[in-house]
């Protein structure tokens, strides 16, 4: 089983004591914890929250192997729209996000968007506004999933592109956040592994996920 296997102090409110739990991780991305699911012995429930024991509502999934393969995962229909929905708010302000608008604009990224464009398949974002490198028009940057880096001057795959957030000639986002689309084609696990944010999205994505988390105990 490959994971990573990290220990903290859990109350065990029946013995009033203090015990260790190991608490496991995935080995290719340490910032996602894995559970065993109580009501599935042989399955593991997934989230980026380490406290125990995991809300299901808020979970990424769960598998029935670690590290999770697309055979293997089961995904929480409820945590794709939150990520979007974090990504959505807060796509413009991440520095990731931001370099690949000011390549954009860039005599060398005028020739690299070009190139991108031509690569790109679907109806979403730039392909449906006229693509990257307009004339001083600017174009649409992709929010893409960082498990699989693209080569240089080739746009990620429709697997790994979460959206597009749209960009004007002077390389600011429109309407101050970029107008993100969703693109719909995006999936949470792929042979490449398991969903990879960048460290800004993810930390963005934990402090949403800690609100509802929070607001979920509240109800019991």
């Amino acid at each position: 089983m490959n994971i990573r296997t990290n220990t903290r102090l859990l109350r065990q409110v029946p013995r009033l004591r203090l015990q260790l739990r190991p608490v496991s991780t995935l080995s290719n991305s340490p910032h996602i914890y894995a559970f065993k699911d109580p009501n599935a012995p042989s399955s593991y429930i997934l989230t980026f929250l380490s406290n125990e024991p995991p809300i299901p509502s808020i979970a990424i999934g769960s598998t029935t192997k670690l590290p999770p393969t697309p055979a293997s995962f089961q995904e929480n229909p409820k945590f794709l729209p939150i990520l979007q929905s974090v990504i959505a708010e807060n796509a413009h302000a991440d520095p990731f996000v931001q370099s690949q608008a000011a390549v954009m604009i860039s005599s060398a990224g005028a020739s690299f968007f070009q190139a991108m464009r031509r690569q790109q398949t679907g109806s979403f974002g730039a392909s449906d506004q006229g693509g990257y490198g307009s004339a001083g028009r600017g174009g649409w940057v992709h929010v893409f999933d960082q498990r699989r880096m693209p080569e240089y001057g080739r746009i990620p795959d429709p697997e790994d592109i979460f959206g597009s957030v749209e960009v004007d000639g002077q390389g600011q986002f429109v309407d101050s956040h970029g107008r993100y689309e969703a693109s719909g084609t995006y999936r949470i696990v792929t042979n490449d592994g398991i969903l990879g944010l960048s460290d800004f999205l993810r930390q963005k994505l934990v402090e949403r996920l800690k609100l509802q988390e929070a607001a979920e105990r509240h109800k019991k």
